[in-house]
């Protein structure tokens, strides 16, 4: 406004001073001319300020849909990365050995995940989490052929199964939920001396799947 005036005043006094009485020189006219002017600023500069006020919340929106987008994404692939579950068997029988023996069970029902490892026998867990494992060990009835076969964690005994009778098969199982790091292993071992009845209606097994991430 003040710039407006100060032009308009210098305007003014260009104008000869026999000019200023003229009826074609009407300053109050040219003065409401440069208010209207100056209301019309003001409201283009309320215009301006509300389009920065907009466009700052559509951007604050604009990152939180960003943000959801990207938890949507890092949620369906955690999904896709937790589903891990294996179910296993012998498939044929198995001992004794002189020391303690590692169970390879070489038939796979599933491994979704490719956790473990049928050449080894070992589970990997892929991620930290808490999981869920399941063994059940046939013997065939002899009292020289009962099974002994424990689910070790990293080398160190967890849970066992034990049967024994001295006619006909018995079996036995058990299964323990375990808080794993990633990387850890787990496996069935035979003890040293035992033995283990499998054929192929897959009789002894080795199952297990992630109960949720941590």
């Amino acid at each position: 406004m003040l710039i407006l005036i100060t032009v308009l005043m210098l305007n003014v006094w260009a104008i000869p001073a026999d000019d200023l009485f003229l009826p074609n020189i009407n300053i109050l006219e040219e003065l409401g001319k440069i208010k209207i002017m100056e209301t019309r600023m003001e409201s283009m500069e309320k215009d301006m300020e509300r389009l920065k006020t907009e466009n700052a919340a559509q951007a604050k929106e604009l990152e939180t849909m960003r943000g959801a987008t990207n938890d949507v994404k890092d949620l369906i692939k955690q999904n896709e990365v937790s589903k891990v579950a294996f179910s296993v068997s012998l498939s044929s029988s198995n001992g004794p050995h002189s020391s303690l023996h590692t169970l390879i069970y070489k038939h796979i029902f599933l491994n979704t995940g490719d956790a473990y490892d049928a050449n080894t026998g070992i589970f990997t867990a892929p991620m930290k989490g808490v999981y869920a494992f399941r063994v059940f060990s046939k013997a065939y009835g002899s009292s020289d052929k009962a099974v002994v076969a424990g689910l070790f964690r990293n080398g160190q005994h967890e849970i066992s199964t034990y049967a024994r009778q001295d006619g006909g098969f018995i079996g036995s199982s058990n299964g323990v939920s375990l808080l794993l790091e990633k990387g850890d292993k787990v496996c069935v071992n035979l003890y040293s001396g035992y033995w283990i009845f499998d054929n192929e209606h897959h009789h002894s097994t080795f199952s297990g799947h992630l109960l949720f991430p941590m």
